[in-house]
């Protein structure tokens, strides 16, 4: 598709990257950004420009919606864990003939005195609980609470962490944390103290804004759970930061 010198952006967004990246491109009059949110947190953060909430109906849907709208360049600013989206996106891109690129922030990495155990979905970290200890943080969000229900699970005890209220079912014994990040380090370290909390549940979202929590379980001793994330999909290019994705849409519009 040919890129005008006053580009539409359609950022798929949700995260603090996406809404930074947002705020990058505002100042620039050539580019038009608009936001898609999936409308699953009851009261997001709102970047500048356009914002449009809910979903497209697939990958049809998605590529619909961008020729309609004379959509130029898809941005995915998803979460790292949003996998069918990731998907989606880069069906719908290969449809409507619209460049697409990925930003995702680099994931964490262990340093001396972490306890981290890898794991490749929430069942399989599920599934490494009952080894490791008796009193769980699990920061994974309100989805996929099912995967820690089970007769070998009962006997934990859960403090689920979520923007939102989770939906059953969930863990048998659990208590509920509505908190949104940010993060502090001395907040980390108080709810493993006041909970007595004995291993952590993550997954390797990335970013500064929840990783406090790590640092307070290397200083509580404490196993991590970590569940990896998926890939991206072939082809794809990403982007680590918002910066480059303001460099990218700045080479498209040379380009065209």
């Amino acid at each position: 598709m040919p890129v005008p010198a006053a580009v539409h952006v359609l950022l798929l967004g949700g995260t603090t990257e996406a809404r930074r990246l947002a705020e990058g491109l505002a100042g620039d009059r050539g580019v038009r950004v608009t936001t898609s949110l999936a409308g699953r947190v009851a009261a997001p953060r709102l970047p500048p420009g356009a914002v449009r909430v809910g979903g497209f109906g697939g990958p049809e849907g998605l590529a619909a919606w961008m020729r309609e709208h004379d959509v130029h360049a898809l941005i995915d600013a998803t979460h790292p864990f949003a996998a069918a989206m990731s998907r989606n996106a880069a069906e719908a891109a290969a449809l409507a003939h619209v460049p697409l690129l990925a930003l995702r922030r680099p994931g964490w990495a262990a340093r001396d005195g972490d306890r981290w155990h890898s794991a490749g979905s929430l069942a399989e970290a599920a599934g490494l609980l009952p080894a490791l200890g008796e009193r769980v943080f699990l920061t994974t969000g309100r989805m996929g609470l099912a995967a820690f229900v089970g007769a070998g699970l009962d006997a934990l005890w859960f403090l689920v962490r979520s923007v939102d209220a989770p939906e059953p079912p969930g863990p048998a014994r659990m208590e509920v944390l509505l908190d949104r990040g940010p993060f502090s380090l001395d907040g980390e370290r108080e709810i493993i103290r006041r909970h007595r909390i004995d291993v952590l549940v993550t997954k390797d979202s990335g970013g500064d804004a929840t990783a406090p929590k790590l640092t307070a379980a290397r200083e509580a001793g404490i196993p991590v759970v970590v569940v990896r994330r998926p890939p991206v999909p072939d082809g794809v290019p990403v982007a680590a930061t918002p910066d480059e994705a303001v460099r990218w849409v700045a080479r498209l519009r040379a380009a065209g």
